[in-house]
């Protein structure tokens, strides 16, 4: 979401709300230095963005408009005018969000760079949205698709390091050449203590390799702004 002030900009991304409703948000400000300093038009503009959005899209409305109240009430004590530096705010704003909402994957961060912007499909040119892919492609290939670390324990243990769940469409591959590797092991350890989350359809593809081939239900993912489930299943084959 463009923020339509000077100067900085704040990034609130939402990954995960309560029941599995995934909720991107994105509030950016284009900049012209990497200074974290803000002031107080910065954090009020960001404010209303991130309200705004949360009542629209937040998966429980009521817990949307108690956030809003809290926040509210909170600007109105002047409880934000201390903060000046961007990472700061955004972390005070996580803090006030989750006391209220108690959803651990309801985060505001900042970035001192400039986000690019959010490509609209139906007016964006070929080019445009070709650019953006090879970025996208060049930072996943870059940290090797959330796959850190793949080893064979004494004791014949495998242990795979994940990061992240990327695109399946790409990050598919890098996960059965892993667990390829560790095909024979006895055992298995999938550290998962430094995994940020990702696509859910990624997260079905790893969970695919310690099922049958039946496949099993995982979850159900509601999006309130279309009120759609989507549903994820195991597959019934995986490669390697």
């Amino acid at each position: 979401m463009q923020i339509t002030n000077q100067s900085r900009y704040l990034a609130l991304l939402t990954l995960w709300g309560p029941l599995f409703n995934l909720l991107p948000l994105q509030a950016q400000k284009a900049i012209q230095s990497s200074s974290s300093t803000i002031d107080g038009t910065v954090r009020a503009e960001v404010i209303d963005v991130v309200l705004k959005k949360l009542n629209s899209d937040y998966i429980f409305p009521d817990v949307a408009k108690k956030m809003e109240l809290t926040i509210r009430d909170r600007m109105h004590k002047l409880e934000y005018d201390a903060f000046h530096d961007g990472k700061l705010f955004a972390e005070k704003l996580t803090n006030d969000l989750q006391a209220v909402s108690h959803d651990k994957h309801l985060s505001v961060r900042f970035s001192a760079n400039a986000l690019p912007k959010e490509l609209n499909k139906a007016t964006s040119t070929p080019s445009e949205r070709l650019k953006l892919r090879t970025a996208f492609l060049r930072r996943g290939a870059a940290i090797n698709w959330g796959f850190e670390k793949v080893e064979r324990l004494p004791g014949n243990i495998g242990y795979l390091d994940f990061r992240f769940f990327g695109d399946p469409e790409q990050a598919a591959e890098t996960l059965a050449s892993a667990m390829n590797f560790l095909a024979n092991t006895d055992a298995l350890i999938m550290d998962m203590r430094e995994n940020e989350g990702g696509d859910p359809a990624m997260v079905a593809v790893a969970c695919s390799y310690l099922f049958d081939s039946v496949p099993i239900h995982l979850n159900d993912l509601y999006w309130r702004p279309d009120a759609s489930t989507h549903q994820y299943w195991t597959l019934p084959h995986v490669s390697g």
